[in-house]
């Protein structure tokens, strides 16, 4: 088994965690591929001195890689997927930060969850992602996203007006401070907190979520993923910013954005005793009454 392993955030209070992770890899007999940078400051910052192989782009998952370990929070978790994109290499994610809806297991859960991987006591749950296409190709080859494309004002107090259609037919133009396309992944994201609903995994849904609307009869928006999303912006400023997954550009006024599902999912390692709906149980302490 060759695990690759990527992660950003490196304290003195996140070590602990990649070393144990090492130590029990190296302990089931698995080759452990670091991240190119991530080795540089462990090396630096931990006094690592195994000869541990690297990856550094997503060229190097198309072979040779067998599961990808992702330790930090849920933005690490979408880093590493920049890198696996449509290889098919699945993805677990440790948590090591604070609120984690992706990166779901806990530090004191490593030895169980990855005696379980040998054991395969697991399965995929499949994650739907989203493309944009730009006039400009903005993103080019990193026109993917699996929690959200954001339209969003830039440099001015004055809000925006974006005009969508789907499939083609004309929806609503939202005057506002942007709008949020999620997946249902992307639901407990950024959507989540300007109101948007929680979609379970595996619902065939993109959410149009706008920020801040003027009017507040709009509301958020559940359609079907296979249809094509149109977007333009017109607003005082030339330009606004188009975000994936915080990846943000400038976009023209007027210029038109295309979303739609991409073509390829990402395969996320899901155990018995840990999935989506405890997770969203456990995170927003749904039914702990305070008081008590």
């Amino acid at each position: 088994m060759r695990v690759a392993i990527y992660g950003k955030k490196i304290t003195k209070q996140t070590i602990p965690t990649f070393l144990a992770v090492f130590a029990f890899l190296e302990d089931l007999g698995w080759k452990i591929i670091l991240e190119k940078e991530l080795k540089e400051v462990l090396t630096l910052k931990a006094g690592l001195t195994k000869n541990y192989d690297i990856f550094s782009t997503h060229l190097d998952f198309y072979s040779g890689i067998d599961l990808t370990l992702s330790i930090g929070g849920d933005g690490t978790f979408i880093k590493t997927v920049s890198y696996i994109r449509n290889s098919g290499v699945p993805i677990m994610g440790i948590n090591t930060g604070r609120l984690g809806f992706l990166a779901n297991i806990s530090k004191d859960q490593i030895a169980e969850t990855l005696t379980k991987v040998k054991n395969k006591e697991y399965e995929f749950q499949k994650r739907s992602l989203l493309r944009v296409y730009t006039e400009d190709d903005l993103f080019g080859e990193d026109n993917f996203a699996l929690n959200e494309l954001t339209v969003h004002k830039k440099d001015t107090a004055s809000m925006i007006t974006v005009h969508a259609s789907l499939d083609n037919k004309y929806l609503n133009s939202y005057w506002a401070d942007g709008l949020i396309i999620a997946t249902p992944t992307g639901s407990t994201a950024y959507s989540l907190s300007c109101g948007g609903p929680i979609i379970t995994p595996g619902c065939q849904v993109h959410i149009l979520t706008p920020i801040a609307p003027h009017n507040l009869n709009v509301r958020p928006m559940v359609v079907p993923d296979h249809l094509p999303i149109e977007l333009s912006v017109e607003g005082r400023d030339r330009k606004s910013l188009l975000s994936l997954d915080g990846n943000s550009k400038s976009i023209k006024q007027g210029e038109k954005v295309i979303v739609k599902k991409a073509e390829f999912m990402i395969n996320v390692v899901r155990f018995e005793n840990n999935n989506f709906l405890d997770t969203i149980r456990n995170k927003m302490l749904w039914g702990i009454d305070t008081r008590n």
